[in-house]
């Protein structure tokens, strides 16, 4: 589904001390002009009952309709740090259409009540895009996920369960997709039972549509010249039928399979909420198979159709971006300053630039450059225009799993191979093939590659339908290479300069299932080298054997997106009459999932995905829309297949099933 670009929003600032900004689209101010700290303060904070009502809580998830200028996000930030009995983990999601520029937002914060946090908001803020951006603060026990984009498609899009809702556009009558009584009434959907809401609008409309959606409304005492507001408890009549849920784990620990560029990634996001990670692999040493690699790229996507694959390249290229970025700063071998991409298609540089413009992408995420100024960004003579990443870049696989892997909470296990994963009572426990028990745990992500399909076919199922490749990358030395390449450049192949000197080039595709045999072949060599001679003109070196190698093999699904999520039951053990038609209403394995397939954009998609598993498996918002999330699931198959055996009802239920009523 092809998003609407990102306007900035325009904002008109107070002449006089004391006068709020203004939004001249909408004719409002953005708060009275008794302040913004003040009305978060009595409407959204006391409104929902905070900070008493997240006391001792493991987590508490706050749902805003109109981020604005962020003030309701730190003064709730403030608060959760000021709260002595503050919940381990706060998660504020918030929606805004029209968000500020950093140059506004920097200007609006000045005089921040705020000065700390709304530097480190800052410092943090995303380019303009039309996704999902999730923000740590405090180490990661503090999360904004930013949703850029129209509320009517974001709001039923998000996957999570709201203790508290802030209802903060413009007003109704100047912002009406704001305060739509069909989108109000979704709420009940995502609100968790006793959630609470507060709005500082008390329209007739508007308290109707929370009486709909399940809400006790009342009026309390207003602020700032407004007599009144509105707070409202969650208390329904009967629980509005949402998409099927992994049953949660009571118990916070977890068992992952694989330790390479996606195990990693998982342990990671799940010990950062604060379970307790065992990792187990078949090698010593974690990163040894094709996460093992000296080094890769990570980068985003453009599409000018900014379909399913472009969307999901550009969140997770995001998130990869900060996490990779800090890592360097850590000590991880690597660079976020930047990558060039060639555009080898027809159209050239006039294609690219009208794209940018139909989709509105922002200079800061990506740039349409010519060759010339590709040239001198390069480092090197490039025959072609480019796409410039300015937080794409490289990073050292094998380096940031082991940086993954120090993150308090994991515990990694090496020399270890899983042979069987068997559900027993509440917890998954793994088996090696003597029928020794490695780990026992509620939650199981399965992230060892093949052997995940391989594990899932004793359990029944689902399959997928997978391919292997065969990579092979080339390392150039210093002193066969005359090009000072400054910048990672990709194409057809790709080249990166590295730390100690030299070239690392590659990578040769060829569809084969794993051997066993990773010796470099001298004819991978040629070509890769090949292809480093027409991308910035560095003659092979006249003797190979200067050159270095490494092997892996590659997991591809058809579709070419990858496999991340909870496992569905396999057909043969749905229920009768359960649908099969979206991917969403599957039944799943408590507590089951994998994530694999990452193809060769693994550095580029393992944060995002990591994170996604870990908040379906824990209960917190889910970072991708619901959308994306289907176009990843490990169940797609599943729907595809009913969908195509009955075309007519794609609604399809088992056969021997009654229909749905």
């Amino acid at each position: 589904m092809k998003t609407q670009p990102i306007t900035p929003a325009h904002i008109e600032f107070g002449a006089g001390a004391g006068e709020p900004p203004r939004s001249p689209d909408f004719d409002d101010l953005y708060h009275p002009r008794i302040g913004a700290a003040a009305q978060a303060l009595h409407v959204f904070l006391h409104g929902n009952g905070l900070p008493p009502r997240w006391a001792a809580r493991a987590h508490f998830t706050i749902l805003e309709t109109g981020f604005g200028l962020g003030n309701n996000f730190l003064a709730t930030w403030d608060a959760w740090r000021r709260d002595p009995a503050r919940c381990e983990r706060l998660f504020f999601v918030s929606v805004e259409r029209h968000p500020p520029r950093h140059e506004d937002l920097a200007r609006v914060h000045a005089a921040s009540p705020w000065p700390d946090l709304a530097a480190q908001l800052l410092q943090a803020w995303p380019p303009l895009v039309p996704n999902l951006h999730p923000l740590d603060f405090d180490g990661g026990r503090v999360q904004l996920l930013l949703a850029l984009g129209d509320v009517k498609r974001l709001l039923p899009a998000l996957r999570l369960t709201a203790d508290a809702f802030y209802l903060d556009g413009f007003a109704p009558a100047r912002n009406p997709d704001m305060w739509q009584p069909r989108l109000l009434r979704t709420l009940g959907r995502q609100a968790a039972p006793e959630a609470t809401a507060a709005t500082w609008s008390v329209a007739h409309d508007v308290r109707a549509a929370l009486a709909t959606a399940g809400f006790e409304v009342q009026r309390a005492s207003g602020i700032g010249g407004k007599r009144e507001i509105t707070v409202a408890r969650f208390a329904p009549r009967f629980t509005p039928r949402g998409p099927a849920r992994a049953a949660l784990s009571p118990g916070r620990s977890a068992v992952v399979v694989g330790a390479g560029l996606a195990g990693a990634a998982a342990a990671q996001a799940l010990a950062r909420l604060g379970w307790a990670v065992t990792v187990l692999d078949r090698h010593a040493e974690p990163a040894r198979e094709t996460s093992g690699n000296p080094a890769g790229l990570f980068h985003g996507t453009v599409n000018a159709a900014d379909g399913s694959h472009a969307r999901l390249f550009r969140a997770a290229a995001l998130v990869a971006q900060r996490e990779y970025a800090a890592a360097v700063a850590g000590g991880v071998p690597g660079s976020a300053e930047g990558l060039l991409r060639l555009e080898l298609r027809d159209g050239g540089l006039a294609a690219m630039r009208a794209t940018l413009q139909e989709l509105g992408l922002p200079a800061d995420y990506v740039q349409a450059l010519d060759a010339a100024t590709a040239s001198q960004r390069a480092g090197v003579p490039v025959g072609a225009p480019a796409w410039f990443y300015p937080g794409g870049g490289w990073v050292a696989p094998p380096a940031w799993v082991r940086h993954a892997l120090a993150t308090p909470g994991v515990q990694f296990i090496g020399g270890v191979a899983v042979a069987t994963v068997e559900c027993h009572g509440s917890d998954w426990l793994l088996r090696d093939a003597g029928g020794r028990t490695l780990a026992q745990a509620p939650i199981a992500v399965l992230a060892h590659a093949a052997g995940a399909a391989q594990s899932l076919a004793l359990l029944g199922g689902p399959s997928w339908p997978l391919t292997h490749s065969r990579g092979q990358v080339t390392r150039v030395p210093a002193q066969a290479t005359d090009r000072a390449l400054w910048l990672p450049l990709a194409g057809d192949g790709y080249a990166l300069p590295l730390p100690e000197g030299g070239l690392l080039c590659g990578a040769s595709h060829e569809a084969a299932a794993p051997d066993g045999d990773d010796t470099p072949r001298e004819a991978d060599h040629l070509f890769n080298l090949q292809r480093l001679q027409r991308l910035i003109g560095q003659p092979p070196p006249a003797d190979l054997s200067s050159c270095q190698g490494r092997v892996g093999w590659r997991l591809h699904s058809d579709d070419r997106l990858p496999i991340a999520g909870a496992v569905p039951l396999p057909a043969a053990a749905m229920p009768p009459g359960q649908r099969l038609d979206q991917a969403r209403l599957l039944p799943r394995h408590p507590g089951l999932f994998v994530l694999a397939a990452l193809g060769s954009r693994g550095l580029t998609l393992a944060p995002l995905l990591g994170r996604l598993v870990a908040a379906q498996a824990t209960g917190t918002p889910w970072p991708l829309e619901q959308d994306l999330v289907d176009a990843v699931d490990p169940g797609r198959w599943m729907v595809r297949a009913a969908r195509a055996a009955s075309p007519a009802q794609a609604s399809a239920v088992r056969a021997d099933g009654p229909q749905p009523g």
